[in-house]
């Protein structure tokens, strides 16, 4: 029996190019199935909601993931919504969080270095194989 993973991806829309090759690094790898719950960048809660209905999508879409996986990358100790995400995913709902060091970056964010379960690199067989040791 093959698993379905579900997955809340953390990003900044700023550097959505990372999480776009993130899901294609995912999506290409073979006997590797996952639904990914992010907040779409189209999704009108963007443009149009308040931060109390952003925060409460993205808790709601949380709520229902096996793994939470965020960019490691520097930007991530600044963005006020990665860490509202941090805290919904260890302190709401206790979820694993893996951290990915994108690639080519030698620094790794300390908001995502003190929550994250396991820390990974650019590299698909490492976040596959994490997100199965981890995902609850």
């Amino acid at each position: 029996m093959v698993r379905d993973y579900r997955i809340f991806i953390s990003h900044s829309w700023t550097y959505g190019d990372a999480y776009t090759r993130l899901t294609e690094m995912l999506t290409a790898r073979p006997y590797f199935y996952y639904t990914d719950y992010s907040v779409p960048q189209d999704d009108p809660i963007h443009t149009r909601g308040t931060d109390e209905a952003l925060y409460n999508a993205i808790k709601e879409k949380i709520k229902l993931c096996s793994i939470v996986l965020i960019m490691a990358g520097k930007y991530s100790t600044f963005s006020r919504w990665i860490k509202n995400e941090v805290h919904i995913s260890k302190k709401v709902f206790s979820k694993p969080l893996l951290g990915i060091c994108p690639w080519g970056s030698q620094q790794v964010s300390s908001l995502v270095r003190d929550n994250a379960d396991a820390l990974v690199g650019w590299n698909t067989d490492s976040i596959v194989d994490a997100i199965r040791d981890w995902a609850l």
